[in-house]
C-alpha cells in the first residue's frame, strides 16, 4: 500500500511539476530521482547545529528550498513567507529546510530574523550545490532558487525552479498536502 501511495504522489507531483516547468527554470533532479544525502552545518532560531538530510527524512517529507543569498530582498521575503506557513507544513507532516551557499555565521542571524526561528537554514557547500544542480549560472558560489519536496523514501516528488520567489511556498505546500491525502 505504501508503494501505491508514493507512486500516486509521484504522479501528482509529476503533473504539478510539468505544469510549473514552463513557468521557470529547470532543476537537474527530476521527479523520482534519489535526492543526494548530505550532512552540513546550519542554524535554527540562532543556534548552530549539524543537519543530515536522511535524519530529517525519518520524520516525514522534507521541503528543501535553495535560495541565492540571505538578507537580500527576494530571499528575505521568501523566508518570511515560509515562516508564516510552517504550521501548515508541519500539519501536513513536512519539515522545511532552507539552503544557501552563505556561511553558517550569516545563516545564524538569518534563521532568527527572516526565518523567525521557525525552520532551519543550512549552508550548501560545493558538493551539495553540484548534487542538486542548483548553481546560479550567472553568479558562481551562489545557488539558484529551487524548491524540492523529498518523500521519506528519499525520492524527489516535486520540483519548483524559478528565480522569482513568488509561488515556491504555495506550490510546495500543495505538493506536501497532496502527499498527505494519498
Amino acid at each position: 500500500m505504501a508503494k501505491t501511495m508514493i507512486r500516486g504522489t509521484a504522479a501528482l507531483a509529476l503533473a504539478l511539476g510539468l505544469a510549473l516547468s514552463s513557468a521557470g527554470g529547470q532543476a537537474a533532479l527530476a521527479i523520482g530521482a534519489k535526492a543526494p544525502d548530505f550532512t552540513t552545518r546550519g542554524a535554527l532560531a540562532g543556534k548552530p547545529f549539524t543537519l543530515t538530510l536522511s535524519h530529517q527524512l525519518r520524520h516525514g517529507p522534507v521541503v528543501l528550498y535553495f535560495f541565492p543569498k540571505a538578507f537580500t530582498p527576494g530571499c528575505s521575503a521568501e523566508a518570511r513567507e515560509f515562516a508564516e506557513h510552517v504550521a501548515d507544513f508541519k500539519k501536513a507532516g513536512a519539515t522545511v529546510i532552507g539552503m544557501s551557499a552563505d556561511p553558517v555565521d550569516d545563516l545564524v542571524a538569518f534563521s532568527t530574523k527572516d526565518c523567525a526561528g521557525k525552520f532551519a537554514v543550512a549552508s550548501a557547500g560545493p558538493a551539495i550545490i553540484s548534487g542538486y544542480d542548483v548553481a546560479l549560472k550567472m553568479r558562481p558560489g551562489m545557488t539558484d532558487r529551487t524548491s524540492y519536496v523529498i518523500a521519506p523514501s528519499g525520492r524527489v516528488v516535486f520540483v519548483h525552479s524559478e528565480m522569482n520567489y513568488a509561488g515556491h511556498v504555495k506550490s510546495t505546500l500543495a505538493a506536501v498536502e497532496a502527499m498527505q491525502q494519498k
